[in-house]
């Protein structure tokens, strides 16, 4: 799989860097959306047996799909993966460095065995790439502006944590971890059993990084 990854990475970078002649270069931004957990790594099981896994996928899905039909692919957007398979975190922030990503989004939900809800985005407060640190917060900011104040959602604001895949992205780019919501929440789980709140959620979170990439 490693070395699958790894040939196809290098493909990406060689059509980026040596466009076909007589083609222009492709100068759109580049994000990279990594919808969390798969395979048999399920996250968080909420109410109702939902699956962060899958809340996490369909939401990237859906970012893609939305780029496509009402940006135009403004935005050239990678996924980590594409169904539901377990990826390494290693292989997560490596693709993210091989495409030269100008932001990484790690897409997640929340988990409390208390009655708590919400949406929040960690950070790494990295010591060795404090510029991106500062981007990364205002990815997060951009995307809890829309997500709160479009959706309803509690504003739980950003904090910092030292998840790997984080720390291993924020060196070469801004990096977020997006907690969308709590599925031990019955209502932010029943929230996510609707598929137009998935386009929802990943509207907000596309128009976030719209806003902070300022390309529309």
């Amino acid at each position: 799989m490693k070395k699958v990854l790894k040939n196809i990475s290098f493909l990406i970078l060689l059509l980026r860097i040596c466009p076909i002649f007589g083609q222009d270069v492709d100068t759109r931004k580049v994000v990279v959306i990594d919808p969390g957990h798969g395979g048999k790594d399920f996250g968080a099981v909420g109410e109702n047996g939902i699956m962060e896994k899958e809340v996490a996928l369909e939401v990237a899905k859906q970012i893609l799909i939305l780029n496509n039909t009402l940006f135009d692919n403004e935005i050239d957007i990678y996924l980590t993966r594409y169904g539901d398979t377990l990826i390494s975190l290693k292989d997560r922030s490596r693709l993210a460095k091989t495409v030269m990503a100008d932001v990484y989004m790690s897409l997640h939900c929340n988990a409390s065995p208390s009655f708590s809800n919400g949406i929040e985005v960690y950070v790494h407060n990295s010591k060795t790439g404090k510029s991106q640190v500062k981007k990364s917060i205002a990815v997060g900011l951009s995307v809890l502006n829309e997500s709160t104040g479009n959706l309803g959602f509690k504003r739980r604001g950003i904090r910092f944590a030292n998840f790997q895949v984080l720390r291993e992205t924020v060196i070469f780019c801004p990096a977020v971890l997006i907690e969308m919501g709590f599925v031990t929440n019955v209502d932010e789980a029943d929230y996510f059993l609707e598929p137009k709140n998935n386009s929802a959620m990943a509207l907000a979170i596309l128009i976030g990084l719209y806003n902070y990439l300022n390309v529309i």
